[in-house]
């Protein structure tokens, strides 16, 4: 009788890469021809599926994406509002792995927190030659508008997402940063709740460290950034709006940290500080965790155009009388030219070697890294230092000659604003496609929350997962799918005096999380309450041309 992995290994040799590259590290398979052997933190995994048919796995994978889209966790796909993929086979990372994982994700936040803070102040950095002065000068995100404000405790990475990879040997590295406004934590949280209730046989036998504490950890670091002498600080979190994709995660981490989610028309500032209208009146606004980008938080200094901030937010944040979280600005942080200089930055800030390594990377201002970078365009993936989600991002043997020929033209005419690295084979794992169980290319993204005394970096993370045969691309933008990632620790033994209780455990697992189904809509204000100012009845369609051009351009995507 056939197993679930059946033909898992069948088309390695159609998949192997070029001549002298080496092939993707698997994750549960050492051999993909001995499919029978996994790797050690696989083996319950394996030993679960092994038992089931691929119709019941199937199965399982319906149910996730019918409760999904029942739920509205859904995602935004070329104009589609899909449910977001979700596959039924865990990541599985041990917890000696994650350590170091959590050592390394950790250290690169506290450096970049002393990188923001000193671009934006002293430039010590700068003049003692660590990192050129131009390449934070013609970063597309670097603001002058946001030098000198600070919050109360010094935090302007209030959460961090950390892109990871996993290299043909097996290390991991730092693909890119994410600080300016990170997304996918949402997903974290809902698929491992549906994962707990699909899967439950798999949580009696291993000890998965949870994840449902992560809107605890993010309100207390809110609120410690929360201005000096405010005692009871009133948090909102600020949304674009329904349009946009990420919409569901800015509903759900409003619910579960039990704080308003306002749009800028719930807002407006007055005597340097900024309101939130409600039906009794208005009520001072303390600290906003914004998933607006930086150029639409406030019209008066960024986009006159923008209805998505609020006129005079950035001056409330310069008086002190406000929090932005994240801090405005961060997103030179996230430039992916800053990326190769992030080594040096923790050894210059920290006096650390880098725990995790970056990948490979050409600078392409150096007139010697662009020639060669052009002569072997074929070989390499380029991306724009200023892209996310996957966007403008080519892979040089998957791309055409007429898209190759036009990327030479872009990177001879704009130089500081590429980036080449060779391509790496990202680790594979097992998922569940139309032909079967077959590997699939994945990276991870942990998230960090920073308190101002403390990193905390959430077991586990999104593992994104590219689900085209061959594909390189993970985001969800770009239609990837996702995992449940599993920190696990040691086994949870099994006796005859203590069973293991399968609905507290799932129940442990979900707890944050009922509140999707449970809690009606959040509430959104009134627009003709007092002080609303003819901009906020301009229609939808401006704001939801704005809403689109910000994704466009990055905001909020994973």
């Amino acid at each position: 009788m056939g197993t679930l992995f059946d033909g898992y290994g069948d088309r390695a040799a159609e998949r192997a890469p070029r001549p002298g590259v080496e092939a993707a590290f698997d994750e549960m398979f050492a051999d993909l021809a001995k499919t029978g052997s996994p790797r050690q933190p696989y083996a319950e995994i394996h030993r679960a599926l092994a038992q089931m048919t691929q119709d019941e796995l199937r199965g399982r994978t319906d149910a996730l994406a019918e409760s999904y889209l029942a739920q509205g966790v859904t995602f935004d796909f070329a104009g589609e509002e899909r449910p977001f993929p979700l596959d039924p086979v865990p990541r599985v990372i041990e917890q000696d792995d994650w350590a170091d994982i959590e050592k390394g994700v950790g250290q690169r936040v506290r450096a970049l927190e002393r990188f923001l803070a000193d671009v934006y102040g002293p430039q010590l950095a700068v003049a003692d030659g660590v990192i050129p002065a131009n390449l934070i000068s013609t970063s597309t995100h670097f603001h002058r508008r946001a030098m000198g404000i600070e919050s109360a405790n010094g935090v302007r990475i209030h959460v961090a997402g950390i892109d990871l990879i996993r290299d043909e040997a097996g290390a991991w590295r730092v693909l890119e940063d994410n600080v300016r406004v990170p997304s996918g934590v949402s997903y974290v949280i809902s698929n491992r709740r549906v994962m707990a209730q699909t899967l439950p046989e798999l949580f009696t036998s291993m000890s998965v460290r949870p994840v449902g504490d992560y809107p605890y950890r993010l309100l207390n670091a809110l609120r410690a950034s929360a201005p000096a002498g405010i005692e009871d600080p009133t948090v909102v979190v600020l949304t674009p709006g329904v349009f946009n994709s990420a919409y569901f995660e800015h509903t759900l981490l409003a619910r579960l940290m039990g704080v308003e989610l306002v749009e800028g028309r719930d807002l407006f500032c007055s005597a340097g500080r900024v309101w939130m209208r409600t039906t009794a009146g208005p009520t001072r606004v303390d600290v906003i965790y914004r998933r607006v980008d930086d150029e639409y938080l406030d019209p008066l200094q960024f986009r006159p155009d923008s209805v998505l901030g609020s006129p005079g937010m950035l001056l409330a944040a310069r008086l002190g009388h406000v929090t932005i979280a994240n801090a405005v600005g961060n997103g030179v942080a996230d430039d992916k030219l800053v990326y190769t200089y992030v080594p040096d930055l923790i050894r210059y800030y920290l006096n650390e070697d880098p725990i995790l390594p970056n990948v490979d990377t050409w600078r392409l201002e150096d007139p010697t890294a662009l020639e060669e970078v052009l002569d072997r365009l074929d070989e390499l993936v380029v991306k724009p230092v200023d892209g996310s989600g996957g966007k403008g991002l080519v892979v040089g043997p998957d791309a055409s000659a007429d898209e190759l020929a036009e990327l030479k033209t872009k990177l001879v005419a704009d130089p500081r604003g590429w980036i080449a690295q060779p391509v790496v084979q990202l680790a594979t794992i097992p998922t569940i496609v139309d032909d079967g169980m077959r590997p699939r290319h994945a990276d991870l993204r942990p998230f960090a929350v920073n308190d101002g005394s403390e990193v905390y970096v959430l077991p586990g993370g999104l593992t994104r997962v590219a689900l085209p045969e061959g594909s390189l691309v993970v985001n969800s933008s770009q239609g990837g799918g996702s995992k449940d990632t599993w920190v696990v620790g040691k086994r949870v033994p099994k006796t005859d005096k203590q069973p293991v209780d399968v609905a507290t455990l799932v129940a442990d697992q979900s707890a944050l999380t009922t509140s999707i189904e449970q809690e009606p809509d959040v509430l959104h204000m009134d627009s003709h309450l007092p002080e609303v100012s003819p901009r906020d009845f301009d229609g939808g369609a401006r704001t939801r041309q704005q809403i689109e051009q910000q994704q466009q351009y990055g905001g909020d995507s994973c």
